[in-house]
C-alpha cells in the first residue's frame, strides 16, 4: 500500500543519498566503502513474562553505523512494524545528523517490534529491562549510548539506566540519555527536537524575509516532537492550520491552539473523536476534520512532516502544494520524491540537520554525567541554540554557494567530516 514503509528497499533508498555526495567531494574508495555498511549489527531475542503469567519474546535489534567520530549515538524505538533494515536505516541516519551538527558520536538505533499499546506498565517496563540486558555487552559510555525514539519516553529511559546500573554494579548515568532529571537527565531534553526544529525553520524564515505570523504550517504527526514544535512555533507567531494523528486530521484556516489538542489528544487519543470547543477549552472554531494523508496536499507555507519515514513518496508527491517543507521526522521524503520536489523549486529542510535538536541536548546530557555537572535549562537551550545557528548557517550558506539543495549541503557536511577522519585514522591506500 502506497505510503507505507517498505522496509526491504529502506536502507538502500536511504544510502543511495551517498553518491551524489562522494562524487561531489571526491571521497577516498577506502573511505566510501567503510560508509556503505553498519560496524555492528545485533539481533536479540526479549522474553517477557506477561501479567496472565504467559510468556512472549519479542525480536529485537541494535545497530551502530560508523564509531570513527566517536561512540554510538541513538535512540530506541517499540514498534510492530520495527525491523533490521529500518534500525540499520535510523543507525545511517544518526551517523550522518551528529556529523552535520559535529557531535563526538557515531549512529546507533535500537527497536524492539512490539506494540507497547498492548502491553501493561509492568509488562513495559520488563521489556524494557529485557532489551538492556540483551544489549548490554555492546553498550556503555564509550561504545554506545541508547535514547528514547518512537514509543519510548524520560520513564523507559529510567527503567533502561536502572537496569544498565544493575548490571554495571555501580552508577553508569552516562551510558543512556533522556533520563528523567532525578535520575541525571539534562533538562530541556523532553522539546529539544521540537525546539531544534524550528530554530532552523526560524533561521531559514529570516533568510527568506518571512514574518512568522505571515507564514502557515501544517503538520503531520503529533508526538513528542511534533507538539513542543507547534506549542513553541505558536508562541512565535507561527500560524498552525492543521495536524494530524495515525488516523486523521483536522484542519482550520483560522488556526489551531496546540495546547488544547494535546489536552484533548490526551483525553480521547484521537484527533477524530475531540471536541473542538466545550465549557473549558477550545482548539478552535470552524474545524474540520480530514482524511490523514489530506493534510499533505494542504496549500499551506509550510509542511511539517513530524510522523514516520517514507510519508512522501512518487505516488503522492505530485500532491505537496506547500511552499516548504520540514523535516523533523526521520527519513520522511523518499529520494525519488526529493528530487521532484527539488525539481519544482519546493525547498526542503532535512531530517538530518532540522531534527538534531534531541541528539544535541543528549551530548549536553552524556557530557554533563560524564562532569558532574547539572546546568539549568536555560543554559542548554542557550547551547542548543547557539550550535544549531552556527551548524545551520554553515549547511545553508553551502547550498546557496554551491547551488544545490540544503539537504545536499547537510550531506556534504556531514559525510565529508567523517570521511577526513577516515583517512586521518589511516589505512587509506593509494593516492584516490
Amino acid at each position: 500500500m502506497p505510503g507505507q514503509k517498505d522496509h526491504a528497499n529502506l536502507f538502500d533508498d536511504a544510502r543511495s543519498r551517498l553518491e551524489e555526495v562522494f562524487e561531489a567531494i571526491h571521497v577516498h574508495g577506502d573511505a566510501r566503502e567503510r560508509l556503505k555498511q553498519p560496524n555492528l549489527a545485533m539481533q536479540v531475542s526479549v522474553p517477557v513474562r506477561m501479567d496472565d503469567g504467559s510468556l512472549r519474546v519479542f525480536p529485537g535489534w541494535r545497530v551502530q553505523y560508523n564509531n570513527t567520530l566517536g561512540p554510538a549515538k541513538g535512540g530506541i524505538r517499540f514498534h510492530p512494524d520495527v525491523s533490521q533494515e529500518e534500525v540499520t536505516t535510523l543507525s545511517f541516519w544518526m551517523a550522518v545528523k551528529c556529523a552535520v551538527v559535529d557531535l563526538p558520536y557515531g549512529g546507533g538505533k535500537g527497536g524492539v517490534k512490539v506494540d507497547p499499546k498492548r502491553l501493561s506498565k509492568l509488562e513495559l517496563e520488563r521489556l524494557s529491562r529485557g532489551y538492556i540486558r540483551a544489549i548490554a555487552d555492546i553498550m556503555g559510555p564509550d561504545r554506545d549510548i541508547p535514547a528514547p525514539d518512537v514509543n519510548t519516553n524520560p520513564m523507559v529511559m529510567g527503567w533502561m539506566a536502572d537496569e544498565f546500573d544493575h548490571l554495571a554494579r555501580g552508577k553508569v548515568p552516562a551510558a543512556i540519555t533522556g533520563k528523567p532529571p532525578a535520575l541525571g537527565g539534562s533538562l530541556g531534553r523532553v522539546a529539544a527536537t521540537g525546539r531544534g526544529a524550528l530554530h532552523v525553520l526560524d533561521l531559514w524564515a529570516a533568510r527568506e524575509e518571512r514574518k512568522p505570523e505571515e507564514t502557515t504550517l501544517a503538520i503531520q504527526g503529533f508526538g513528542n516532537a511534533a507538539y513542543h514544535f507547534a506549542r513553541l512555533a505558536h508562541e512565535r507567531g507561527y500560524r498552525i492550520v492543521a495536524v494530524s494523528d495515525s488516523q486523521g486530521a483536522i484542519y482550520s484556516r483560522d488556526g489551531l491552539a496546540p495546547d488544547p489538542i494535546m489536552e484533548q489528544k490526551t483525553q480521547h487519543q484521537r484527533l477524530h473523536e475531540m471536541v473542538y470547543c466545550d465549557d473549558s477549552v477550545c482548539i478552535a472554531e470552524n474545524v474540520e476534520k480530514l482524511e490523514r494523508d489530506e493534510l499533505l496536499g494542504l496549500e499551506v507555507d509550510i509542511l511539517v512532516l513530524a510522523a514516520l519515514e517514507n510519508q512522501v513518496h512518487e505516488h503522492n508527491v505530485g500532491q505537496v502544494k506547500a511552499g516548504a517543507v520540514l523535516e523533523i521526522a526521520n527519513g520522511p521524503v523518499t529520494s525519488y520524491a526529493d528530487e521532484q520536489l527539488e525539481a519544482r523549486r519546493v525547498p526542503v529542510l532535512p531530517d538530518v540537520l532540522a531534527n538534531t535538536g534531541g541528539v544535541i541536548v543528549s551530548y549536553y546530557e552524556w557530557v554533563q554525567n560524564r562532569s558532574g555537572e547539572r546546568w539549568a535549562e536555560a543554559e542548554v537551550n542557550a547551547r542548543l541554540a547557539e550550535r544549531l545557528e552556527y551548524q545551520s548557517r554553515l549547511v545553508l550558506e553551502r547550498a546557496e554557494r554551491e547551488e544545490i539543495s540544503y539537504r545536499k549541503a547537510a550531506y556534504r557536511q556531514g559525510i565529508e567530516r567523517i570521511a577526513d577522519a577516515i583517512q586521518l585514522r589511516g589505512n587509506c591506500q593509494g593516492s584516490e
